[in-house]
């Protein structure tokens, strides 16, 4: 073939994988548009997602997102990981977001872009129903148990008995600090208020909160810095749910209430 029928050739191929790639209107299909959604999610912090008796994930926050996956039209994958290392996840792009529980923080707010929050709850101090720590100040000396990367550390930082504990043990999951609370490994676990009250519901004469909390926190959907429109989809979403009454419904479900923030 001679150079200029080569040529030619070339530029015909380049003009069908540019048609190919081009819309009915001839326009290139946006970045980013995606069938899917992954959600990053904690599988043991009932119940906000968690596994049932059939080891199918359930949960608040389970059915919340499914509900703006239904109203966005894609589908939300529901997808458990290391909580611990949930930023790390959905900056690598293998998750879209994080949605278990997830509390916003000044330190969270550096790392990823958050939608407004939906449900408030605060951080407790959760002992054995038949323990002699009545108070704050019955912490001195005492073993405090957590689950490692939460915002449980960060309440636990700031407390006005910090300074009196003896230790602080991390756990990869909430379900293993009160395990070891039961086992006297711990004499108490700072825990959310929300995941405490249900495992208070499952034995109600095993754990006790004490009276005073700290600092009240809200939990927001995380999504990757730099995809605002992402955020922006998820955020419409949510509030066509709160403003149809359908987040309201979910509260009740898991909750017995509307705890939804309006």
């Amino acid at each position: 073939m001679k150079p200029f029928g080569k040529i030619l050739v070339f530029m015909l191929l380049l003009s069908l994988l540019a048609a190919c790639s081009s819309n009915d209107n001839g326009d290139i299909k946006s970045a980013g548009k995606k069938d899917k959604i992954i959600v990053g999610i904690d599988d043991t912090f009932a119940p906000m997602g968690f596994r049932d008796e059939n080891n199918e994930i359930v949960g608040f926050d389970i059915d919340l997102a499914k509900a703006t996956g239904e109203k966005m039209g894609v589908e939300l994958v529901i997808q458990p990981i290391d909580w611990g290392s949930k930023e790390n996840e959905l900056n690598s792009g293998r998750i879209d977001l994080i949605w278990n529980g997830y509390t916003i923080t000044e330190e969270r707010k550096k790392k990823v872009l958050f939608t407004k929050p939906y449900l408030a709850n605060s951080q407790v101090v959760a002992t054995l129903k038949d323990s002699e720590i009545e108070d704050f100040d019955d912490l001195a000396g005492k073993t405090i148990g957590i689950q490692a990367q939460s915002s449980a550390s960060i309440a636990l930082d700031s407390a006005p008995f910090r300074a009196d504990i003896k230790g602080v043990s991390e756990y990869k999951t909430n379900v293993l600090a009160l395990q070891d609370l039961k086992i006297g490994r711990v004499d108490a676990v700072v825990i959310d208020e929300v995941a405490l009250n249900y495992f208070m519901t499952i034995e109600p004469d095993t754990f006790k909160v004490l009276d005073e909390s700290l600092a009240p926190e809200e939990y927001a959907v995380g999504v990757k810095k730099g995809n605002e429109e992402l955020l922006e989809k998820v955020q419409a979403a949510i509030d066509e749910l709160i403003a149809d009454g359908t987040a309201a419904e979910i509260s009740e479900k898991w909750f017995g209430e509307d705890k939804i923030l309006k």
